[in-house]
């Protein structure tokens, strides 16, 4: 499995932006699927975006489609999400995973990062 770590959430205002980095380890990545995941209080885990290491294919869901990018930078084994015109709702326990393109489940997982956005 990979390691996976997350940071760059924070506070930040309605309309605001954040960018969140999660440095991976361990093995080569370059049959993974990297994917960011989020969790409100009382709410289920929900899917954010994924990128291939390698080729770049991109996948986001709807709520954050044109507003989040995810990109990565395979020399530096890190997955970036870029957070632009964030809203309340966006609020949520972040979380990096990763799982083999053959694979149905994420196995590998970060910690988790809080992004707050207040009105």
């Amino acid at each position: 499995q990979v390691q996976l770590v997350e940071s760059g959430g924070g506070l930040v205002q309605a309309g605001g932006s954040l960018r969140l980095s999660c440095a991976a380890s361990g093995r080569t990545f370059s049959m993974y699927l990297m994917g960011w995941f989020r969790q409100a209080p009382g709410k289920e885990r929900e899917f954010v975006a994924s990128i291939r290491w390698s080729g770049g294919n991109t996948d986001y869901a709807d709520s954050v489609k044109a507003r989040f990018t995810i990109s990565k930078d395979n020399a530096k084994n890190t997955v970036y999400l870029q957070m632009n015109s964030l809203k309340p709702e966006d609020t949520a326990v972040y979380y990096c995973a990763a799982r083999l393109l053959t694979s149905p489940n994420f196995r590998s997982w970060g910690q988790g990062t809080q992004v707050t956005v207040s009105s």
